[in-house]
C-alpha cells in the first residue's frame, strides 16, 4: 500500500513538474508529430494553429488526469473527444489521428524520463528505482491509451453522423430529381455532388417491385460489372439512377435478372441527370407491364404496346375485343389458337417456319390461322387484320381480367 502510495505521490510530481513547461511540451509534440506525419505538416486540413490547440489540450488533461489532480475546466476526456469530432469532420483518417495521439504520449514520457534522469544524478536521498520507472511508463500509456479510445469512439460517432446527414441529403436531392425540381436553380448541380456523379452523362433510371426474397438494393449486382448506381425507396417500389457512360445498357437488365432476381423497368437512356423526372416515369410504366416475382427486367421500349394496354386499359380492351373477342370465347380452341396465331405472327406469317416453331403439320398451322380469321370476321392476309391481332396479343396478359373477359 506504501508503495502504491509512493507511486501516486510521484505521478503527482511528474505532472506539477510538467504543468508549468506545457507550452514548451505542445511545441515538442506538434514538432514531432510534424516530423513523422506527412498528412498533418501539410497543413491542410489541420493547420499548426489547430494541431497545437488541441494538443495542448490534450495534455493538459493527460498530465492532471495522469497526476491525480483536479481538472483545470471541463472534464477529463473533453479534449479527446472534441478532437474525435473536429477530425473526423476534418476528414483525417482515424489511424493517422491515433497516430498523433502514440507521438504525443512519446514526447510526454520522454519529458517524465528526463526529469528522472535529473533527480537521479542529484544524489541518493531523490531517485526512483527502475521498477518505479517502468511503473510510471506503464500509467503514461495506460493514460494515453484511455484518451485515445475516447477520441476513437467520438471519432466513429460523429463519422455516423455525418453518414447519416450525408445519406439525408443525398436522398433529398434524389427525390427532388424524381419528382422533377432538377430544373430549378442548382438543384441539379447539387444532386450530382452530393451523388458523385456528373450532370451530363448516359443515365438509366431503373424502378423495381421491393420483394422480400430479393436483395434490398441491387447496388452491389450493378457495381459488379463497373456501374454506378443509387438507390431510394418510393412508396412499395424501389427507384435508382444508374450510370451507364458508355457500357451497354443490356448489361443492365442482365445483371438485375441474374444478381438479384429482380422484377424491374428500366428506362431509356438520357444524357443529363435534369431529366430523371421523365425516366422514372419511363421505369414505372415499364415496370407495369411485368408481372410481380417474375424476374424479368425490361426497358420500355420493349414493352410499349403492354404499357398503352396498362395506361388505356378501356381502349386496350376493345383492341382486344375488336380483334380476338371470338377467339377468347372459343371454348377449348382458345388456347391452341392463341399460340398457333403469336407464333405465326413471329415468324413473319410463315406457316412453314410457325409449323417448325410449334412441332406440328404447316396444315394444322393453316387451319388454326384460317379459324382465327372465320371467328374474328377478319381476312388473315391483310396488314391492319394482322397489326390488329398483334396488338391485341400483347395488351392481353397485362389487362385486368374484367376488362379481359
Amino acid at each position: 500500500m506504501a508503495d502504491q502510495d509512493g507511486h501516486g505521490e510521484l505521478r503527482g510530481t511528474l505532472a506539477r513538474v510538467l504543468l508549468p513547461e506545457l507550452d514548451a511540451l505542445t511545441a515538442r509534440v506538434v514538432a514531432d508529430i510534424h516530423a513523422h506525419s506527412p498528412a498533418y505538416a501539410s497543413g491542410r486540413p489541420v493547420s499548426t494553429a489547430d494541431l497545437t490547440s488541441i494538443c495542448r489540450d490534450n495534455l493538459l488533461r493527460a498530465l492532471e488526469d495522469f497526476g491525480g489532480l483536479p481538472p483545470t475546466c471541463g472534464d477529463f476526456g473533453q479534449a479527446a473527444r472534441e478532437t474525435g469530432r473536429r477530425r473526423a469532420e476534418q476528414g483525417v483518417p482515424l489511424e493517422t489521428v491515433l497516430q498523433a495521439y502514440r507521438r504525443g504520449g512519446r514526447v510526454m514520457w520522454q519529458a517524465m524520463t528526463e526529469w528522472l534522469r535529473t533527480a537521479r544524478a542529484a544524489g541518493p536521498a531523490t531517485p526512483p528505482d527502475q521498477d518505479t520507472a517502468l511503473e510510471m511508463a506503464g500509467a503514461v500509456w495506460e493514460t494515453i491509451d484511455h484518451y485515445s479510445s475516447l477520441m476513437a469512439e467520438a471519432y466513429r460517432l460523429t463519422q455516423l453522423e455525418m453518414r447519416r446527414s450525408q445519406d439525408t441529403r443525398r436522398g433529398a436531392l434524389f427525390e427532388a430529381l424524381l419528382d422533377g425540381r432538377g430544373g430549378q436553380l442548382g438543384v441539379v448541380e447539387a444532386a450530382a455532388a452530393a451523388l458523385g456523379v456528373p450532370v451530363r452523362d448516359r443515365y438509366l433510371v431503373v424502378v423495381t417491385g421491393q420483394d422480400p426474397t430479393a436483395p434490398p438494393n441491387p447496388a452491389p449486382q450493378l457495381s459488379a460489372v463497373g456501374l454506378w448506381s443509387f438507390w431510394r425507396p418510393r412508396g412499395d417500389r424501389l427507384a435508382g439512377v444508374v450510370r451507364i457512360g458508355g457500357a451497354d445498357p443490356g448489361e443492365v437488365p442482365e445483371a438485375l435478372a441474374a444478381g438479384a432476381g429482380l422484377t424491374a423497368g428500366i428506362s431509356q437512356p438520357f444524357a443529363e441527370l435534369a431529366q430523371a423526372h421523365r425516366a422514372v416515369r419511363q421505369a414505372e410504366s415499364a415496370l407495369r407491364t411485368l408481372t410481380p416475382g417474375s424476374g424479368l427486367a425490361a426497358f420500355l421500349d420493349e414493352r410499349l404496346v403492354e404499357a398503352l394496354a396498362c395506361d388505356r386499359p378501356e381502349i386496350a380492351g376493345h383492341i382486344v375485343e375488336r380483334y380476338l373477342g371470338a377467339v377468347l370465347r372459343a371454348g377449348s380452341e382458345r388456347g391452341p389458337l392463341l399460340q398457333t396465331l403469336g407464333a405465326w405472327l413471329d415468324v413473319g406469317c410463315s406457316a412453314p417456319r410457325t409449323a417448325d416453331a410449334l412441332y406440328c403439320h404447316r396444315n394444322t398451322v393453316l387451319n388454326r390461322i384460317a379459324r382465327v380469321a372465320e371467328l374474328t370476321g377478319l381476312p388473315s392476309d391483310h396488314g391492319d387484320t394482322r397489326l390488329g391481332w398483334a396488338l391485341a396479343l400483347r395488351a392481353l396478359p397485362v389487362l385486368p381480367p374484367a376488362v379481359e373477359d
